[in-house]
């Protein structure tokens, strides 16, 4: 559906389609069944019940996951708020596309489809301190960028960003949204100074937007990056097809923060695939009621943790879809 404006997008996260509860239902009454003893599997079964509420099928699947990087560049970057110029943007996407990143490894290894959207990387987002990071027009763009980037006929679906900068307005974005202080991390590895400045950024970005941010929508066009927002409507766009998501660290969980603060349970179609080395993840991670898959130290972006957890899901649909019943089995019950 084409976004006009952010009331559009307000106005979608009324309509939020619900899980299968008869698909649900299903599910559970077959992990009943398997040919194993109760709750063995541990959170796999919770996994595989999830993934069945939201494809509509007792036996959900997880042979055609998506993954989309999307990338942006950002104006607070001349604040000094990143260890790389970003010029470094620019450079990954091509390194994305010649497949030799991190991200286009983990997509084979699981056999996801890798898709790459650069947006707009010859101009960047304003300096947020100074001015909105984007207009309304442009958020919208983003926003639209992301909502159709979603494939409906994937079975799983994962977010990734790159963004040089993108640290200082995700933390940004969790100020705004969730209160407190020490939402600013080290990202790519500022030393203490780096540090100080991105603090410093976001303190400046809040007091200079602070008459508009009692709307999420609004802290993400203020705030955000064009990257960001496509990942917020890569998100939405995913609920809106029922196609169930992993989410990655914490670029990408504070994008998908924005949705849930707009209308609670937007997010139930999402889990957390892993904790990042960022500090400010687990806490968001926290706040938005997620439990994280695989804790593993990366700080990398690109979608990798959540590809990684790729591996998790397609264990947990695997043994729900393909086990044996009892009675199937020939197995005694106990």
């Amino acid at each position: 559906m084409p976004f006009h404006s952010l009331a559009d997008v307000h106005a979608l996260l009324g309509q939020l389609p619900a899980p299968d509860q008869t698909a649900l239902a299903g599910a559970e009454a077959r992990n009943g069944q398997l040919t194993k003893p109760p709750g063995a599997l541990g959170r796999l079964e919770k996994l595989a019940i999830w993934m069945a509420g939201w494809q509509g099928t007792d036996k959900p699947r997880a042979a055609n996951p998506q993954i989309v990087i999307f990338a942006g560049n950002h104006g607070v970057t001349a604040k000094g708020v990143s260890a790389f110029p970003a010029e470094v943007t620019v450079q990954m996407v091509a390194n994305f596309a010649h497949g030799g990143a991190a991200i286009n490894q983990l997509a084979k290894a699981f056999g996801a489809k890798l898709d790459v959207h650069a947006l707009d990387l010859d101009r960047p987002t304003a300096d947020f301190t100074e001015a909105p990071a984007m207009t309304e027009a442009e958020v919208v763009a983003a926003l639209q960028s992301g909502y159709e980037a979603v494939d409906p006929q994937a079975d799983l679906f994962v977010a990734g960003e790159m963004g040089i900068g993108n640290t200082t307005a995700a933390a940004a974005i969790a100020t705004a949204l969730f209160g407190g202080v020490g939402w600013a991390g080290r990202g790519t590895g500022v030393d203490d100074e780096g540090l100080r400045r991105k603090e410093a950024a976001v303190a400046a970005g809040l007091e200079r937007h602070k008459a508009l941010l009692a709307d999420p929508l609004q802290v993400l066009r203020c705030l955000g990056g064009r990257e960001i927002a496509a990942m917020t409507g890569a998100i939405l766009g995913a609920r809106m097809a029922r196609v169930p998501v992993i989410l990655d660290g914490f670029i990408a969980t504070a994008a998908a923060a924005v949705l849930e603060k707009v209308a609670p349970g937007a997010l139930d179609h999402c889990i957390a695939g892993h904790q990042s080395a960022e500090g400010a993840h687990a806490r968001l991670l926290e706040r938005l009621g997620k439990e994280p898959l695989l804790s593993l130290g990366l700080r990398l972006g690109e979608g990798s943790g959540a590809a990684l957890a790729i591996g998790v899901v397609q264990g947990a649909v695997a043994c729900h879809s393909g086990m044996a019943t009892f009675a199937e089995a020939g197995v005694a019950a106990g």
